[in-house]
């Protein structure tokens, strides 16, 4: 299977492709990614020679436009689009039914994808992207168990991608309102999830009150490890229960699940973190590339040291199994 990496940066699209990705993903340093925050992503220049560089050396670069364009103002979109086509990418990532429209439209040999905002999660309506626009690939929400899976790929040509490491939303891609609401700014259409601009700290006598937009997300004690403030890992009360009700602070790793996903029919597997490290997305990378060589070639899959990069040192294998509340 192909192993999809994440590359903030282009420090860590070299490293991911020197670590053994089959293909990186990445995007332009403006709010038509997901993943816009100051000091990541490419700018035309670095992307051009990013491409350049993974063809050297054998991997694809597919470039995230996975935002959705406000009415009016699809210019940035569109420009995007043409630019990430010229720069020689392997792929966009759209979410956008009406990019995908232009896309198929102004660059028909441009190899479309959907992306996980889009929250296709079920045949139908993934053949339908398919029928209308061209998609080849579609990455799947992470609200899916691998039975689920199997059945979609039993209905539907398209190439299905998971995400198998990292981090975990809500449950509901493309869909994103708490962040919205706390900070102004909306992870779906802004690019930016929990912005650090609306981080703050605060000792309250000993103990650590974290706020995202002035909002407390967690109360921490002292010397106790204190989780980055997203408000769908926040804690909540509800009746006489306080916890996290949407989600944990952990990270997914389906790493076990590798052989499950192949006879799935699974045909890429997705790490997410264009946020982190060139060390960090070498070290997952180099884990991931040798399972599925191993399981490739018949031999046993190596066990993971991925515990210490994860958040919070704890996992999950989210959705997949159906284990979470």
């Amino acid at each position: 299977m192909e192993i999809v990496c994440p590359a903030g940066t282009p420090a860590a699209l070299r490293a991911a492709v020197k670590a053994g990705a089959h293909t990186v993903y990445c995007g332009f340093n403006d709010e038509t990614n997901a993943r816009n925050f100051p000091g990541l992503n490419f700018d035309r220049s670095e992307m051009r020679a990013g491409i350049a560089f993974a063809h050297e050396h054998g991997a694809k670069v597919l470039v995230a436009i996975n935002t959705f364009p406000r009415a009016g103002d699809q210019a940035l979109w569109h420009c995007a689009i043409a630019d990430a086509h010229h720069a020689g990418a392997d792929a966009v990532i759209l979410a956008d039914a009406g990019l995908l429209a232009h896309a198929a439209r102004m660059h028909p040999d441009l190899r479309l994808h959907l992306s996980v905002q889009a929250a296709a999660a079920n045949a139908d309506i993934i053949n339908y992207y398919a029928e209308v626009f061209g998609v080849k690939r579609v990455v799947l929400p992470r609200v899916l168990s691998v039975p689920e899976i199997a059945a979609i790929n039993a209905e539907t040509g398209v190439e299905t991608e998971v995400f198998v490491f990292g981090g975990l939303c809500v449950m509901a891609e493309g869909r994103c309102s708490l962040s919205s609401y706390a900070t102004g700014l909306s992870p779906n259409m802004n690019g930016v999830c929990s912005p650090a601009s609306h981080v703050d700290y605060h000792d309250d006598g000993g103990v650590l009150d974290a706020r995202l937009g002035g909002y407390t997300i967690h109360r921490t004690a002292k010397n106790a490890p204190a989780p980055y403030p997203t408000l769908c890992k926040g804690c909540f009360s509800a009746g006489e229960k306080t916890g996290h009700l949407f989600e944990d602070p952990v990270s997914l790793n389906a790493e076990a699940l590798i052989p499950q996903l192949q006879k799935a029919g699974v045909t890429a597997l997705k790490i997410e973190g264009r946020q982190r490290s060139k060390s960090y997305v070498a070290q997952v990378v180099g884990n991931f590339r040798a399972a599925v060589d191993a399981l490739a070639e018949g031999r046993p899959m190596p066990k993971g040291m991925l515990t210490r990069l994860s958040e919070g040192q704890a996992m999950t294998t989210g959705a997949y199994q159906k284990t979470w509340r």
